[in-house]
């Protein structure tokens, strides 16, 4: 009898513990922000949910989650086209996310906004972000839905993992939304799927040399790879996933485009991840050099995402929809518009010198051009990626600025035959420096035809001389001859980086100056530098200064720039890549000069994009963007818009010479690749000044120069 009571008391014990497990895994779903008008059907069942959105034209997606901590979070994703019963595409999946957590030196003049910082070389730990769920959130907006997932761990960050559909779109948006109140921290982050057993039958993607790569499932620790357009995918029974990061947003800033193995695939990643999967990485080390990572300032919300692309297809067709996003990699033909690239240190005047056969002694205009530096690399990758006109920044390494005239002016000539030589009917090569001489920080210079110019005048030359072999040489050594230059031979001239690296304090310390209030000065260059993952843009710190400029009260501008040392066709060039369209309908010839490209600028007659958003117009009744408008009671700002992933927002700003006005405008009800025009009313009395920034869900983005408004 004592035997049959304790029995029962056994399974009394199990059933109560049972019941307290059920109770405690049992997850509450908050379904109060969610509207099935988004587009996403949400069907709760036990202790889980399913997601249903449409993919594309007769096409259905599902996801299946299981909020059971002891079991994978995605029990099945799947997809349906008309009415075919739906295909698994994967199963027993989840999120997956290693964040290396470092410390910024706060202490340098720049604070947050630095590049100079090696976080790598402080101490710092990776943690692997644990999922616990605890609640669930379903919100809708527009045309998404957001399924947000309490909680989730990783080291001293803590937050949500968050999952996005869009309408019309095979895309899955997922983020680790996470933050800290500790300073000073900066951080990267590595992602992508894992599963202990995976359904997959292949990894693929692309690689450098643009082979098509597979790989089977056998690989005793997980490998890094060297892939194009960022994408690794999985193929399955029934069809393909792609995992690729936000093309620009993903990359904290560095000197250098290398390709340094951002994907991964296989087991153990990083002796952090132990099951098999396959994702996106960051190095730790970047370039060897200046190692800046993402800022994290406390109480920000870092957003940690990656995308995932569903298909039906194979490998090679779900990589071709994944390259829609991003127009190929290349930047987008316009009518009557040219795109122009700026700030380039490729160095190929001195790798001509050194490759002489006497280089202590040569002729600028009978080099010898070595076959491999007949078509150089970096001319390939700008045609490929459809870029019509580059301007160069040679001459970086230090030392030019101290050469006297026997010893740069050479140099000079064989940069200017090189860019002509170089230059043909699709793409322009153009001369240009950084001499970062006599003005203040760093900064371009950019003349319309070739200009023989002496940085220094130790020599004690005159300011211009005719001298045999080059004609008109100036030789400058302050601020004054330096406008005095440019005023004569018509060049333009703004500062590199403005704000950051060895430009900090500039353009501001010298906006009252000469110089700068000339028309011989443009602005400043943009870049998304420092970089901020909890930013719903990228480049804020040259967003800003365009303000400011405009406030100060001269027309200046901000044009985009690439700053990066060496091009080549197995780097990523793309991910550090941005252009200006200018309202140009031809590219120059080089023989005749290339004044068009500086009027261009000058008037403000471009957009600056990252390549996915396009600016087809922006205009206050018929206006353009560096024109002056006469302001009247009510006016049409009209903007038309083109675009790969669904847009976030549009932002007009405007000011009155002393404050900043922003109109924000969601634009959540966008779908994928489209197009649109729309036209807002505004009061602009008091204003002297409105542009127009766009932002799309992977912060990839354009903007306008101002348009100029007069009472």
């Amino acid at each position: 009898m004592m035997k049959f009571y304790k029995q029962l008391f056994i399974v009394f014990v199990a059933l109560i513990s049972s019941i307290l497990s059920f109770a405690q895994n049992q997850v509450t779903i908050d379904q109060s922000a969610y509207n099935s008008n988004c587009g996403t059907v949400i069907d709760q069942s036990g202790n889980g949910l399913k997601a249903t959105w449409k993919t594309g034209e007769n096409q259905l997606g599902s996801i299946l989650f299981n909020f059971d901590d002891s079991k994978p979070l995605i029990s099945k994703v799947a997809l349906s086209n008309g009415t075919d019963l739906p295909v698994t595409i994967t199963q027993n999946v989840e999120p997956a996310f290693v964040v290396t957590v470092g410390e910024r030196d706060l202490k340098k003049p720049n604070g947050w906004i630095i590049f100079f910082d090696r976080v790598n070389r402080k101490p710092h730990d990776s943690y692997t972000a644990e999922i616990l769920v605890k609640n669930v959130k379903i919100s809708s907006q527009g045309n998404r839905c957001s399924i947000q997932i309490d909680s989730l761990y990783a080291g001293p960050f803590s937050g949500s993992l968050v999952f996005t559909l869009y309408e019309g779109s095979p895309l899955i948006h997922i983020e680790g939304v996470i933050q800290s109140d500790l300073d000073a921290r900066a951080i990267v982050y590595d992602a992508g799927l894992v599963s202990s057993s995976p359904d997959w039958k292949n990894i693929a993607w692309l690689d450098i040399e643009g082979k098509f790569r597979r790989a089977g499932m056998t690989v005793p620790l997980a490998e890094s790879i060297k892939v194009r357009h960022r994408t690794i995918l999985a193929e399955s029974e029934n069809g393909s996933l792609a995992v690729f990061p936000a093309p620009h947003q993903y990359f904290y800033p560095l000197d250098f485009s290398e390709n340094y193995n951002f994907n991964w695939y296989g087991e153990n990643y990083r002796y952090r991840l132990k099951e098999f999967g396959l994702g996106i990485r960051l190095p730790l080390d970047g370039d060897q050099r200046y190692v800046p990572w993402f800022n994290a300032p406390p109480g920000t919300q870092q957003r940690l995402g990656f995308f995932v692309l569903l298909s039906t297809e194979k490998g090679e067709k779900t990589l071709e929809q994944v390259k829609r996003y991003t127009r190929n990699d290349q930047y987008k033909k316009l009518p009557d518009q040219t795109t122009f690239s700026s700030h380039y240190h490729i160095e190929h005047t001195k790798d001509l010198v050194g490759r002489q056969p006497d280089p202590d002694n040569w002729n600028p205009d009978d080099v010898v051009i070595p076959e491999d530096l007949k078509e150089p690399g970096f001319v390939k990758v700008f045609k490929d990626m459809k870029v019509d006109i580059v301007h160069l920044a040679e001459f970086h390494l230090g030392e030019t600025p101290r050469l006297v005239a026997k010893d740069r002016l050479p140099l000079l000539k064989l940069m200017h035959n090189e860019c002509k030589r170089l230059s043909d009917r699709s793409l322009l090569l153009l001369p240009g420096e950084e001499p970062n001489v006599h003005l203040g920080g760093h900064w371009i210079s950019f003349f319309p035809k070739p200009v023989y110019w002496v940085l220094n005048d130790k020599e004690e030359k005159p300011f211009v001389e005719e001298n045999e072999g080059y004609g008109k040489v100036y030789h400058i050594g302050n601020q004054e001859e330096t406008l005095d230059l440019f005023k004569e031979e018509g060049g333009l001239m703004w500062t590199a980086h403005p704000r950051i690296k060895s430009s900090t304090g500039f353009p501001d310390n010298y906006n009252q100056t000469e110089f700068y209030l000339s028309d011989r000065f443009l602005g400043g260059a943009w870049k998304n530098m420092p970089a901020d993952l909890s930013r719903d843009r990228l480049g804020e710190r040259v967003l800003n200064l365009e303000d400011d400029m405009a406030n100060w009260g001269k027309k200046k501008y901000i044009l985009g720039e690439v700053d990066v040392f060496r091009v080549n066709p197995d780097h990523e060039q793309y991910a550090h890549m941005n252009v200006n369209y200018l309202r140009l309908n031809e590219i120059p010839d080089f023989s005749d000069g290339w004044q068009p490209v500086l009027d261009a600028l000058s008037r403000g007659s471009y957009f600056t994009t990252t390549g996915e958003v396009l600016i087809n117009e922006f205009s206050v009744d018929g206006i353009l963007s560096g024109d002056t408008y006469k302001v009247k009671k009510k006016a049409d700002v009209k903007f038309n818009l083109e675009w790969t992933f669904p847009l976030n927002f549009v932002e007009v700003i405007s000011g009155d010479g002393k404050d900043v006005h922003r109109e924000r405008i969601d634009l959540l009800e966008t779908k994928s690749f489209d197009a649109g025009e729309w036209i807002q009313k505004m009061d602009l009395r008091g204003r002297k000044w409105i542009r127009l920034e766009v932002w799309d869900i992977a912060k990839n983005g354009a903007f306008t120069p101002p348009v100029w408004l007069e009472e």
